[in-house]
């Protein structure tokens, strides 16, 4: 992997937005799906492994919370493995990894190795997929990235749809141990996926470009500074530290009424087939919501202030969670799901989209890993902490009260934020029309300077006044998310 092309400048290569971009796009379709839907559809095996271990169903309910874990908790182990060897040797590596797991799984004698085979092993091989993939699709898109976004995010529900009937089916043929190995082989796609991941290449103009900017580079002493594998200075951005809260917040209620739906329908007397079925409604709406959400949000109105869309996809969801605490009947239930769906296809949408217009392309790897790693913590909250709710109370009526009133006050916490702490950035017009006042000046200076040695002192008082004006200025960094 040392002798990999590292596409570590992304910033000088302008996104292509067609082409080759959508096999980048298929690419993290297939890997966002194995992703989130793997998690689940091993649950279909779990009765097969509390009769073989004799254990019961909270034990064999870790595996998907270790895949979970992993996928999310490893994020700054990713960022530090693609800023050193880039995104296509990442991912072929990580494909490996997550095959070896399920492999491996497929010969253990006791569920604490299937822990590490099934949920440590195979749970960083999808990370080591998941984040490059996100990476590479933002980089390949720039003008239609909305809905590249939206596209990828649709493999989630997609592939939950066809993962849990093939689970059944191969648990039913071959037994939980074939099961896993035959999905050990799927993953291997992720392999196939990580060789579409190739680095964008400069156009001859950019090429040009980056010639005369190392030739610039080369003739100051300053030396120039090392890449970092992780750059912390994110931090420094008020709008990533608002997107971070936001979504740790908004994780800890967000994952647990699909948890709990099927045994809230069976609570209040429901068949079992009717219940199940619930899900595949939430699945079927979702499936649509995230690529219609994408659409939207590339619209010309709507994407420079696509951060107030997301806050509302929040506050839609959670005002979703708190009516359904309501509900008392069957068909209240499918109601929630159809708007639940909806909602939850809208953040999904716009999670990943929100945070790459906050930290820009060359900041995303990083950022992108530092976020999923407080998610991670929100992830090992959220859930349980649900259960011991319903444990104590004995009604699910609090635990979708909870959760709904965390997604809410997320959505609060982003656009509040967003409003009175970003809106006062200097604006990108006014900056422009600044530089081209100085552009004219000097060329001024310049036709001026030749005619006379009487016009030299008001030259170089020119001079000392752009200066001045320039240190005065500094740097200005626009955010087309943030500067509304």
């Amino acid at each position: 992997m040392g002798g990999a092309v590292v596409d570590d400048n992304p910033s000088t290569v302008k996104a292509p937005d067609g082409g080759w971009s959508w096999a980048v796009l298929f690419g993290c379709f297939v890997v966002t799906g194995f992703s989130y839907a793997f998690p689940k559809a091993v649950s279909v095996f779990f009765k097969e492994l509390i009769r073989e271990f004799g254990i019961g169903y909270s034990d064999t309910a870790w595996i998907s919370s270790i895949l979970l874990a992993m996928l999310y908790g490893t994020g700054p182990i990713c960022s530090i493995c693609v800023n050193r060897f880039g995104c296509r040797p990442v991912m072929m590596v990580g494909g490996l990894f997550a095959s070896l797991g399920m492999v491996c799984a497929s010969f253990c004698t006791s569920i604490i190795t299937i822990y590490l085979t099934a949920g440590v092993i195979t749970g960083l091989g999808l990370a080591l997929n998941f984040q490059p993939s996100l990476i590479m699709l933002n980089r390949y898109f720039d003008k239609r990235r909305p809905l590249a976004n939206g596209l990828a995010a649709a493999g989630s529900p997609v592939f939950l749809c066809c993962l849990s009937p093939l689970g059944q089916i191969l648990q039913h043929e071959f037994g939980w141990r074939g099961g896993f190995l035959i999905l050990g082989g799927l993953l291997l796609n992720c392999c196939a996926c990580g060789a579409l991941m190739r680095p964008l290449e400069p156009s001859k103009e950019e090429k040009i470009k980056m010639k005369e900017k190392e030739k610039e580079e080369s003739k100051d002493l300053k030396k120039k500074p090392p890449k970092k594998l992780l750059d912390f200075s994110v931090f420094k951005d008020r709008g990533f530290v608002i997107y971070t809260i936001a979504a740790s917040i908004m994780v800890l209620g967000l994952f647990v009424p699909p948890v709990f739906m099927v045994s809230y329908a069976k609570d209040l007397g429901i068949e079992d087939t009717k219940a199940a079925f619930l899900l595949s409604i939430l699945g079927f709406v979702d499936i649509f919501a995230r690529p219609t959400c994408g659409i939207i949000a590339g619209l010309k109105w709507v994407r420079p202030r696509c951060v107030y869309l997301f806050g509302f996809a929040m506050l839609f969801n959670g005002v979703t969670d708190l009516i359904c605490s309501m509900a008392d009947t069957y068909g209240g239930l499918v109601v929630f799901c159809i708007f639940f769906g909806i909602s939850y296809g809208m953040v999904g949408a716009l999670q990943f989209e929100v945070l790459m217009t906050i930290v820009g392309t060359q900041r995303f790897s990083s950022a992108i890993g530092l976020v999923l790693l407080a998610e991670a913590i929100a992830v090992l909250i959220g859930p349980p902490s649900a259960g011991k709710i319903l444990d104590f109370t004995h009604r699910y009526m609090f635990v979708f009260l909870i959760a709904g009133v965390e997604v809410v006050l997320s959505a609060i916490v982003l656009t509040t934020g967003n409003f009175f702490c970003i809106k006062k950035k200097p604006e990108e017009p006014h900056c422009k029309e600044e530089v081209a006042e100085i552009g004219e000046l000097r060329k001024l200076e310049d036709k001026a300077a030749p005619e006379g040695e009487g016009e030299k002192p008001q030259a170089a008082e020119a001079e000392q006044f752009l200066k001045e004006d320039d240190k005065q200025n500094g740097e200005v960094v626009t955010n087309p998310e943030t500067c509304v």
